[in-house]
């Protein structure tokens, strides 16, 4: 990309507030973005070729929305934790094995997409952040979810397409959490927690694509409140459609076919 090119987008950003160079192939961050540190609210850098992030992202101290998707980012900064006042990080498609501890610093995070990365763990510090919203982990190798979790804030949590095999019962005690799902994973009927049917605020559960039938989710305890209550009720989400009870494959409910994500889950 042309320095002129260039130079014309910061005169943009300089005027808005908003820096968005997407798609160029860009190998590094932007240095001279630096200079624009003090006014800018949002950077989108998506489709580029990154590697690193800079330290001197921490001085970005207005930044409200970061969007780094589709890059080859392997780690962040502990600088990223200096951000303040940002409110939407976007690092979908990435090559991220964790996240900085000062992760957790981030005090104004409300939404948080980190899909189709590397991660093998639940990150904790999510777990510090109280006015977090909604969290995107979905197509990352995630095995289990702790008890830690229970101090999650989220309202919506989106662990599909991982390799979740446990489920700590404490996730029932989400102060916050109507919406979890958990699609294409590999959970045995007997790891869903009876508490999320039972006592949660859980409103809206997703299973589909794990290694029991559908249909056996009513021998769970707690089903039988299901669709029942005030104002509690748990709706069962298939084939990412919601409804007031469980509903079944149009099989019929027959055992899924061992298909390729069932074959990642058997290999684990």
């Amino acid at each position: 990309m042309g320095n002129s090119a260039l130079k014309a987008h910061l005169e943009t950003a300089q005027k808005t507030g908003v820096f968005q160079l997407t798609g160029k192939g860009l190998n590094e961050f932007p240095m001279d973005l630096q200079r624009l540190s003090a006014n800018l609210r949002m950077v989108d850098l998506s489709g580029n070729k990154m590697e690193t992030l800079p330290s001197v992202i921490g001085q970005f101290s207005v930044l409200k929305s970061l969007t780094l998707n589709s890059n080859r980012l392997a780690v962040l900064p502990d600088d990223l934790g200096k951000l303040k006042k940002l409110e939407n990080l976007h690092l979908n498609g990435n090559s991220l094995k964790n996240l900085p501890s000062s992760f957790g610093q981030l005090a104004a995070l409300k939404t948080l997409s980190l899909s189709g990365n590397r991660l093998k763990e639940f990150p904790l510090q999510l777990c510090q952040l109280r006015h977090l919203d909604v969290v995107d982990l979905s197509k990352n190798k995630i095995q289990r979810l702790p008890d830690e979790l229970e101090q999650l804030q989220a309202i919506e949590l989106n662990v599909n397409q991982n390799q979740v095999s446990q489920i700590s019962p404490h996730i029932a005690r989400c102060p916050r959490l109507k919406v979890l799902r958990l699609e294409e994973n590999c959970l045995e009927i007997s790891m869903i927690p009876n508490s999320i049917l039972a006592d949660s605020q859980i409103s809206l559960l997703a299973v589909e694509g794990n290694l029991f039938e559908i249909r056996k989710m009513q021998d769970l305890e707690g089903y039988d409140k299901v669709g029942q209550g005030d104002g509690d009720n748990v709706v069962m989400a298939v084939g990412g459609v919601g409804c007031l009870r469980p509903v079944f494959p149009r099989s019929g409910g027959r055992e899924m076919r061992p298909g390729i994500h069932q074959s990642l889950c058997l290999l684990n």
